[in-house]
């Protein structure tokens, strides 16, 4: 499972899709709520983490270019993605204002493809504006295919105590985010039974 950069020290990154990386920057940590994208700077440490990950290349005078109208674009992207994996993992139908919302974030800038040759074949993706803006359109576009292909009824919500991550369903009887919030709720189900045993019960037979 791919993990965030170890300089990074933002929100939880599990190696999902990266429109889902981007929903799970609200996250929960000892039971609270955190957001991971509060201001511009938070935004530009999580882009430049999940750079390798991105379809679009940024430089760092791309992300030191990055103001509050990203911020604000990526906030809403994130929120509808949230709300289009909560629909998904609960198996209710997406919310029309939700699905408008996403594909009005991935028209919001024009993209295409470009061939280059030099110094050897390859394709690049271009647009006329800058590239953060490419890159947050990139996401809309990552969450387009994520949430109306086969993978979108794949979408789960973490069953972990007080976790409020998404993932992708990919292997049977998965029901949690990570290894760590499955270990949680293995030792949350020890404790209680503990508490539930009559004075002197060990437990053995």
């Amino acid at each position: 499972m791919e993990q965030a950069p170890a300089e990074y020290d933002g929100a939880p990154m599990l190696g999902e899709p990266p429109a889902i990386e981007l929903g799970n920057t609200v996250y929960a940590m000892r039971g609270r709520p955190r957001d991971a994208l509060r201001t511009v700077l938070e935004l530009v440490d999580w882009m430049r983490a999940m750079r390798p990950r991105l379809t679009v290349a940024l430089t760092e005078d791309d992300l030191r270019a990055v103001g509050e109208d990203d911020l604000r674009m990526a906030r809403e992207l994130r929120d509808t993605v949230r709300a289009l994996a909560g629909a998904a993992a609960n198996g209710h139908e997406a919310d029309p204002d939700a699905v408008a919302a996403l594909n009005k974030l991935a028209r919001r800038t024009p993209w295409w493809r470009e061939l280059r040759v030099d110094p050897e074949p390859r394709v690049v993706v271009s647009c006329a504006d800058r590239p953060v803006a490419l890159a947050l359109a990139a996401l809309a576009d990552d969450a387009v295919c994520l949430f109306g292909g086969p993978a979108g009824a794949e979408v789960r919500a973490c069953h972990g105590p007080g976790c409020v991550l998404y993932f992708v369903h990919g292997a049977p009887r998965r029901e949690y985010c990570s290894t760590g919030c499955g270990n949680r709720a293995r030792a949350a189900r020890h404790y209680a039974k503990i508490r539930q045993a009559p004075d002197g019960a060990t437990g053995s037979p």
